[in-house]
């Protein structure tokens, strides 16, 4: 009798070690990953076991999955609600090569898509999530994209994005093409914590109408989009390095993924850094510029719903571009504040705000509208010659209420007479980059189809010689210019004032003449 319990005491084990049987003990929430067949040798392929793992904690009611120090190979993982995925110091999740087929397809994307095809898919990823209640990814290990596509063309097509020629284009077959390292729709209790994400896909992280996220914590270093905060409300994000190169770094969004206008709102990011370093080189340390980098933290491009209630605070950027704010879906951008950053080498500008006509929303009716914004404590430094700091409106829909303040920029200058002689295009329906106007007439700032903008505290300098003038304004109603300290070559003015330009009142600034 001894030797025939001893027998089933070890059987069990071996059902348990195999991932055929796992009971959690009364009281007991933490599930190996290891119990249900994970190796961790990053060769076989250990997503089923995680799965597994995962849907005995979703059984239990919840609790944490583990993964202990290792390399897990992994297709897509299944998040379920009420689970922790503790990914701990040592280990690793692997993305599988595509060779695999170890990524779910995609799903059905209904009607013709009005953003790329990265956000209208979602269950091609590495770790993903729909419909879920506190669902928790934390640790000090990494998720490393290793075979995610960064650029899949053929979902731009499956989705119509872009209004394809193709009568079909939502019935393309379903394609195997892991793309994203973690993505979460329509979710509610969010945390990510502390976690490192390194060549991350087109998303490192994507986010899509979630309601309660906390991003704490977190290091990207990645070859597109480090982190997308699409259509979500009551959003933290905080303590993060967000290294991105090729693409943006955090960038709220409000795309029309989920088939409706759903704001951005009550958003805080702080105390974070982007750069636009070569991808690998945030993790190592060596931290080597590359040429053109972005990097930043950008609202927009994808603008349909709109922003509002955002708070940018206490960032850093490095060798990328500066901060942007662009609307050009149809939305609303209204009521953000931004606070003390500090900005270097930042190429194309510092600070871009723009509203436009791209309109890449059904059934619009209405114009891109921006109000109450609030910009203040920016230091700015090797500031590329394109442009400082921009602000355009449209005709007719200007944007209103902007106050810069406290703010210091140094361009690397270079501005020719012919520059300052430039009249810069409308972006009206284009892609809302600095570069696609190209070279302003002023390279401080440059403002037009504005109302109600107020500057204060502003100092203006450049590295070289600059023959622009450091500020010029165009059909701007209701300026105020308090203690603007420019620097101006010889024979330039300081601040050239445009046709429609009223409403002027300066204030301790020697150097402007109206």
């Amino acid at each position: 009798m001894k030797n025939l319990s001893t027998f089933a005491g070890k059987f069990l084990m071996l059902l348990c070690a195999t991932g055929i049987l796992h009971a959690a003990a009364p009281g007991q929430n933490v599930f190996n990953v290891r119990d249900f067949g994970a190796v961790g040798d990053g060769n076989n392929l250990d997503s089923p076991a995680i799965d597994r793992a995962i849907d005995a904690a979703a059984k239990a009611g919840g609790g944490t999955v583990l993964l202990t120090a290792g390399t897990y190979l992994s297709g897509s993982i299944h998040l379920q609600s009420n689970i922790h995925l503790l990914i701990d110091a040592g280990a690793t999740i692997l993305g599988a090569p595509q060779s695999l087929k170890a990524y779910d397809e995609t799903e059905p994307f209904p009607g013709i898509a009005f953003q790329d095809g990265g956000h209208c898919y979602f269950h091609n990823s590495l770790i993903w999530g729909e419909n879920l209640t506190n669902v928790f990814i934390s640790g000090h290990g990494m998720i490393n994209g290793g075979g995610l596509d960064r650029n899949p063309k053929i979902l731009d097509e499956m989705c119509g994005y872009n209004h394809f020629p193709t009568p079909n284009a939502t019935n393309y077959p379903p394609v195997r093409i892991g793309n994203k390292s973690i993505a979460l729709k329509l979710c509610r209790n969010v945390v990510i914590r502390d976690i490192t994400i390194f060549h991350g896909g087109h998303f490192a992280i994507l986010v899509t109408g979630c309601d309660n996220l906390t991003i704490d914590g977190v290091t990207i270093d990645t070859n597109r989009d480090g982190m997308d905060i699409d259509c979500c409300r009551n959003t933290i994000v905080s303590n993060c390095r967000v290294n991105s190169p090729i693409d943006d770094g955090i960038c709220p969004k409000s795309t029309y993924a989920l088939g409706e206008l759903r704001l951005t709102e009550n958003l805080t990011i702080v105390n974070c850094q982007v750069s636009g370093f070569l991808e690998g080189t945030l993790l190592d340390g060596t931290m080597k510029p590359a040429k053109n980098g972005l990097g930043r933290i950008k609202f927009g491009t994808e603008s349909s719903g709109g922003f509002r209630n955002c708070t940018v605070a206490n960032c850093t950027f490095r060798n990328c571009r500066g901060l942007a704010l662009e609307e050009v879906d149809g939305g609303i951008l209204e009521n953000i504040t931004i606070n003390n950053l500090s900005m270097m080498d930042v190429g194309d500008y510092a600070i871009y705000l723009t509203t436009g006509k791209r309109n890449r929303t059904p059934g619009l009716t209405t114009n891109s509208r921006m109000k109450n914004i609030l910009i203040s404590n920016v230091i700015a430094d090797g500031v590329g010659k394109m442009s400082g700091i921009q602000i355009m409106g449209l005709p007719g829909q200007p944007i209103e209420g902007v106050r810069l303040e406290n703010i210091r920029l140094t361009s690397n200058g270079g501005g020719t007479t012919n520059d300052a002689a430039i009249n810069p295009k409308e972006l009206a329906g284009g892609y809302p980059e600095p570069g696609k106007i190209g070279t302003l007439p002023a390279y401080g700032i440059y403002a037009r189809h504005v109302r109600y903008l107020e500057l204060a505290n502003i100092h203006l300098n450049f590295s070289r010689e600059d023959l622009r003038p450091a500020a010029m304004f165009a059909d701007v109603q209701g300026l105020e210019i308090d203690n603007l300290k420019p620097q101006v070559a010889d024979g330039v003015r300081a601040a050239v004032f445009a046709d429609n330009v009223g409403g002027i009142t300066i204030r301790n600034s020697p150097a402007v003449q109206k």
